[in-house]
């Protein structure tokens, strides 16, 4: 332990942080990241749009988690290697596939519209474009995600296939949780309208 002074110039105790071992660095790999590689692995394959190349990405991604098994802080694992998977992918389709990261309209467009910030993670509201996407057959709805621009597709697999929370999207993404909300409004409108146009 450390002694330090905070920004009011008050002694604080810091605990540090020790470096792990191979084998505690094993075992929590172990169990923090091996539980939810099927759900890097499906996230991989929504973002690149191959299962091979998701493959790839998260065995690299994997790597990445073990050599930096020592920052995990014990919150979400989950959420941890999704987003070290998603980073990865980010990287892996920039360096392999340049034009796969072309988007039409930037993020403000899809962002414009807002939701408050101080929105929680509370059930998924029952709007028309839901109940569309509830009733479409699981194929239908897989293609129809597919078709979404990379910022829509992610959000939609994170929220409606991860199910993971708003305030963890927006952890992940490093944006405010209204700007979660918005992106996931907007693509759910977008995807149900896929659904529709494919389903008449």
């Amino acid at each position: 332990m450390n002694l330090r002074l905070d920004a009011d110039g008050k002694t604080r105790v810091v605990a540090e942080r020790a470096k792990l071992d191979s084998d505690q660095a094993a075992t929590l790999f172990r169990n923090t990241v091996l539980p939810h590689l099927a759900d890097g692995l499906a996230l991989a394959r929504w973002l690149a749009g191959d299962a091979t190349d998701a493959e790839d990405i998260v065995q690299e991604a994997a790597m990445k988690a073990l050599r930096g098994i020592d920052t995990f802080e014990g919150s979400n694992a989950r959420a941890w290697l999704l987003a070290i998977v998603r980073n990865t992918t980010f990287s892996w389709l920039a360096k392999h596939r340049p034009k796969a990261l072309v988007m039409v309209g930037g993020l403000a467009e899809i962002d414009e519209t807002t939701y408050s910030a101080d929105a929680g993670s509370g059930p998924i509201p029952d709007t028309p474009e839901a109940a569309l996407i509830r009733r479409a057959d699981t194929a239908l709805v897989e293609a129809a995600i597919a078709q979404l621009p990379l910022p829509f597709r992610e959000i939609v697999v994170f929220r409606d296939i991860n199910e993971l929370s708003y305030r963890d999207i927006a952890a992940m993404l490093n944006v405010p949780i209204g700007t979660v909300m918005s992106r996931l409004s907007r693509a759910r409108a977008r995807l149900a309208s896929i659904i529709a146009e494919k389903d008449s």
